[in-house]
């Protein structure tokens, strides 16, 4: 997989760790170093922001480190990411981050390249496995150079689809080298006016780089052309899959920013018209605006030659290069949907089941939820959560429905995001005696992205109490059907409680359940 050869990747370009938190199409890079190589730093954080700031760290000390997010743990990341391009690196420092376009398993569908363009950074974007294996070794020597972190953004189709790689021989860790130079690192103003002025400065030798990049270049007709093509990361494999040796298309490829300004114009005059495809937001599409001028005929997702949501695909690229009238491999319209539910003997059923047949005694209930396979009760049969926004917000928003007058206001949150980003919010509640009730369906792993481990395991009420949660309101239940009449009585109880009230369902999740007993299984039969 795509996720696989960034893996390898940074193995063989001599990491010493990789920081990370599980999410979807980021989650197999962490899983295949920490199988494949034991030598290398990589058990789980507790969340994106923990992840960058321990990565800087490494860095800090002269070695390499990796970063694996998805695209929306950026948000969380980003503090320190931004800050980062301002203190500069010592060991090469690379933040991989994974895009999913069409949203397959996310709430939206943001485009990590503005954060790289944000933190004024390069920014690398792969077409292929073998880039993305390549490129691992190209990014950490570039971190190294230009003195600051590189990002580089992958998207859904690339980390989840396979390829042949060609491996390289693996070249050995940084050593030890921690940085000398304090003004660098302690972000006082004065150093800071000072640290941003020197990246500023920089900027030049990183579009010179761009340009000069192997990663950027140009295919296809020469000389005159009746269309230019701005093909970016994935996009290019769906441009070259509509064309042929005998087309009048000239294509430059682009995997390398800041974007290869020379270049781009240089196609532009070669060119009748430039189509720009690119795989997420028009970031690209905007910028050759800039640089062409408003006269110059220039097509792509802001005109509507390619659409303006979701994921490109060899189709719609066929359809915006005029070489395919329809798209033969488009969704089939006559299949009735499966949404996905909660695995059968979840325990997260039974919390539901216990929530509802409470919450339909008080007709103005309301249950906030927040990001996790627990997000599935917002689907039948149960339909038990009123909201799911970003990590952690079910306990900060019930707390805001509450201070308006909302009652009963519950929170349903699992045991990783609760880590993740709910413990400031149940601190916000306990310090304003917030009348809620919050739920932390603990179901001792980090289910939705595969059974990684959770970093609260065992430490739920003790994290609770020392928030100052009451003991007399802190409550462990185990959710199975004949413990029903007790959930659903602590419940009301804690329901009826003018303040701040936990309870914790808690048992194991089903699938790592059962991997264990295959797992012990086959132990056995050894």
């Amino acid at each position: 997989m795509g996720d696989e050869a960034i893996a390898l990747g940074a193995i063989d370009a001599g990491i010493s760790g990789v920081y990370a938190y599980p999410g979807t199409p980021s989650t197999e890079i962490t899983e295949f170093i920490q199988t494949h190589a034991p030598e290398v730093r990589s058990r789980w954080c507790t969340n994106e922001k923990t992840a960058m700031e321990a990565a800087l760290g490494m860095s800090y000390a002269g070695k390499r480190a990796l970063v694996c997010m998805k695209h929306v743990g950026m948000n969380v990341a980003a503090d320190a990411f931004v800050n980062s391009a301002i203190t500069g690196v010592n060991g090469g420092l690379v933040v991989l981050a994974a895009d999913d376009p069409s949203m397959h398993s996310s709430q939206n569908e943001q485009d990590s390249r503005f954060y790289g363009r944000f933190a004024m950074i390069p920014i690398l974007e792969p077409s292929s496995q073998q880039e993305a294996y390549d490129m691992m070794t190209y990014a950490f020597t570039l971190s190294e150079q230009l003195k600051v972190p590189v990002l580089m953004r992958v998207v859904t189709r690339l980390a989840h689809s396979r390829a042949g790689v060609e491996a390289q021989a693996p070249v050995a860790q940084n050593m030890l080298n921690p940085e000398t130079e304090r003004t660098h690192w302690v972000l006082l103003p004065a150093n800071a006016r000072r640290q941003y002025a020197s990246l500023v400065a920089k900027q030049p030798s990183f579009v010179a780089s761009s340009e000069s990049s192997p990663y950027n270049k140009c295919v296809g007709a020469e000389g005159r052309a009746k269309l230019g093509v701005v093909a970016c990361g994935i996009a290019y494999n769906y441009v070259m899959e509509n064309l042929s040796e005998d087309d009048d298309v000239a294509v430059l490829k682009v995997s390398q920013y800041p974007l290869p300004e020379a270049q781009i114009k240089a196609l532009a005059a070669r060119c009748e018209e430039l189509l720009v495809a690119e795989d997420g937001q028009p970031l690209v599409e905007e910028l050759v605006a800039g640089m062409v001028g408003a006269d110059y005929p220039l097509r792509g997702r802001l005109t509507g030659d390619l659409p303006r949501m979701g994921e490109l695909t060899p189709d719609n690229v066929g359809v915006a290069l005029g070489r395919v009238s329809e798209q033969p491999y488009a969704a089939a319209q006559n299949v009735v949907a499966r949404p996905p539910a909660l695995c059968q003997g979840c325990g997260h059923r039974d919390v539901y089941n216990a929530l509802n047949q409470v919450a339909a005694e008080y007709p103005n209930a309301r249950i906030f939820g927040d990001i996790g396979c627990y997000t599935l009760g917002a689907l039948p049969p149960f339909r038990a959560i009123d909201s799911c926004v970003d990590m952690g917000a079910s306990i900060t928003m019930a707390k805001g429905a509450a201070d308006a007058g909302v009652y009963p206001a519950i929170a349903v949150i699992g045991d990783s995001t609760f880590t993740h980003s709910g413990m400031t919010g149940l601190l916000d509640a306990v310090n304003d005696k917030a009348n809620i009730t919050v739920v932390i369906s603990d179901n001792l792993t980090t289910a939705m992205t595969g059974g990684q481990d959770s970093a609260g395991t065992s430490k739920f009420e003790a994290i609770c109490l020392g928030l100052g949660v009451e003991p007399e309101h802190l409550h462990v239940v185990v959710p199975i059907a004949k413990n029903m009449e007790e959930i659903t009585n602590i419940i009301r109880q804690e329901i009826e409680y003018r303040g701040v009230s936990v309870i914790i369902p808690r048992r194991e999740c089903i699938q790592t359940l059962n991997r264990k007993l295959r797992q012990k299984r086959a132990a056995k039969n050894e």
